[in-house]
């Protein structure tokens, strides 16, 4: 037995990370031996994405210990990393689509041969990655833009390999890929610890970990819970290590609300993004779509809207089909949607607060269909303003100036100004701290009280149980079990992420 086989390839031991006030990770361990798949999880907020960085050296440890093969090392930066052979390819392919394979995977490290380009020496390695990847050699010419997604994530792992990386992160790799495709990348990932590379795979899809993990640890509140071979545990088992025994808040006592639908997706669906999902919301009622990251949540939400086109299935709105073509016409039939990307979809930055609240409804604040009545505009602002308990000084302070929790409550404000029918929340409380969220979770509540039929889009388990009637899980791109308020969090996440035992 060789002596990297005794000695693991990467350790790190009582390692903390502090961010300001915010200690990320508190005491964490992680030790990954040569030629096998390590799984790394844990709910959002973990600790484990401050873990990778750590190992990938774009963070640098504040306190704790790494190991390289049996010697302490410093991974100060990212070339530091490099230099030692972790590599790491995140979730969405960072490549350049009017390159070249080829050509990606050497940019910035090109071949020399005589001061030039050495294209003849660069395309001989390129084909023997690809054929470490089960790809054939025509591939090394293939313009990136030209292959699926599926294809470019595996050229993005040639890339990381072409520096003779000996451990290989992979960031939520199966997040973006169909069940076909998932089955390429494992087979990407035997050979590759086959040929002694160690694998450290993070994933929220808990069920696929047993069919390619040798190893899993599991991370709790910025701690390592443990580390257990993968035979050992069920994905129940898994799911109970990351929630812990802690209980969810209290939640408030409602009665769920009788009476025929307000808004139905009846085999609702769209071409590769999810399926047959079927969800019903009466007034009054608050009924969550909870899934996991990649599981089709967030494009749930964008058809409902009409910013994308369901391609299957009846969207009902009172009984009415009403699949809409676009936000205006969604707008018109009674639907209001507070996205979750509320920087790239929902703010005008350097615009004032009441510019925001009133965008979408300038026929409302018109003069003769003209002009804005700009002592409207006001008056509605600092309605808003006062019902939604926005802190700010005046009116006219820009929204990029706000806290995300103040500037989220304006993006709401503008989706209630004409009252809708139904209102769908993605991601409601994203980025926003403790005391914004339970605002929010208030005026959640109190908008389903007023007769709103509300759908929470959300992959956060704990606000799913804290504010909804029901939750229905969507996993794989289409609806599965719905449980009701009193559910526990280890049962919820074991079904979202594959396991019923």
């Amino acid at each position: 037995m060789t002596q990297e086989k005794v000695q693991p390839r990467l350790r790190l031991t009582a390692v903390s990370k502090r961010f300001g006030a915010v200690r990320a990770i508190q005491h964490a361990d992680l030790t990954v031996q040569a030629g096998q798949v390590h799984a790394l999880v844990g709910e959002n907020g973990a600790g484990k994405s401050t873990m990778i960085k750590i190992v990938a050296g774009a963070e640098t440890a504040d306190t704790g210990e790494i190991e390289w093969a049996g010697e302490k090392v410093r991974i100060g930066s990212t070339t530091d990393a490099i230099a030692l052979g972790i590599a790491t390819v995140y979730q969405e392919p960072q490549l350049f689509p009017e390159l070249t394979v080829a050509e990606n995977i050497f940019l910035g490290k090109e071949l020399k041969k005589q001061g030039r380009v050495d294209w003849a020496g660069q395309n001989t390695k390129v084909v023997e990655l690809l054929a470490l990847l089960g790809l054939p050699a025509r591939y090394a010419t293939a313009t990136v833009g030209d292959l699926s997604i599926a294809e470019q994530q595996q050229v993005s792992i040639a890339k990381a390999l072409s520096g003779d990386a000996k451990v290989l992160i992979l960031d939520e790799p199966s997040a973006i890929l169909t069940d076909a495709e998932i089955e390429t990348l494992f087979g990407v990932v035997r050979r590759l610890t086959a040929s002694g590379v160690s694998v450290i795979y993070i994933s929220h899809r808990l069920d696929e970990l047993f069919r390619i993990a040798d190893e899993v640890t599991v991370m709790r509140d910025g701690r390592t819970i443990g580390t257990y071979p993968i035979g050992d545990l069920s994905v129940r088992q898994i799911a109970h290590l990351m929630v812990g025994e802690e209980l969810s808040d209290t939640r408030p006592q409602r009665e769920v609300p009788q009476g025929p639908p307000v808004l139905e997706l009846i085999d609702l669906s769209r071409t590769n993004k999810f399926k047959n999902v079927n969800v019903q919301v009466k007034k009054g009622e608050i009924v969550a779509l909870y899934g996991l990251v990649g599981s089709g949540v967030s494009e749930i939400a964008a058809c409902c809207y009409g910013i994308e086109r369901a391609t299957g299935g009846t969207l009902k709105i009172g009984g009415e089909p009403a699949s809409p073509k676009n936000p205006e016409e969604a707008k018109r039939k009674g639907i209001a949607l507070l996205p979750a990307n509320r920087k790239v979809e929902g703010m005008f930055g350097f615009q004032s607060i009441a510019f925001n609240i009133s965008a979408g409804h300038l026929t409302l604040l018109s003069k003769l269909g003209v002009f804005v009545d700009r002592a409207r505009e006001k008056a509605l602002a600092l309605d808003m303003i006062k019902r939604l308990s926005v802190r700010t000084p005046h009116e006219r302070q820009p929204i990029s100036a706000m806290s995300g929790g103040n500037a989220q409550k304006v993006v709401l404000a503008r989706q209630l100004v004409e009252r809708p029918k139904v209102l769908i929340l993605a991601e409601p409380t994203q980025g926003v701290d403790v005391g914004a969220k339970e605002e929010i979770h208030r005026l959640i509540t109190e908008l389903a009280e007023e007769g709103t039929a509300v759908l929470v889009v959300t992959s956060d388990l704990p606000e799913a149980l804290r504010i909804a009637d029901r939750i229905q899980v969507v996993r794989g791109g289409t609806t599965t079990v719905e449980f009701g308020p009193d559910a526990k969090q280890v049962d919820l996440l074991a079904a979202a992420a594959g396991g019923s035992e």
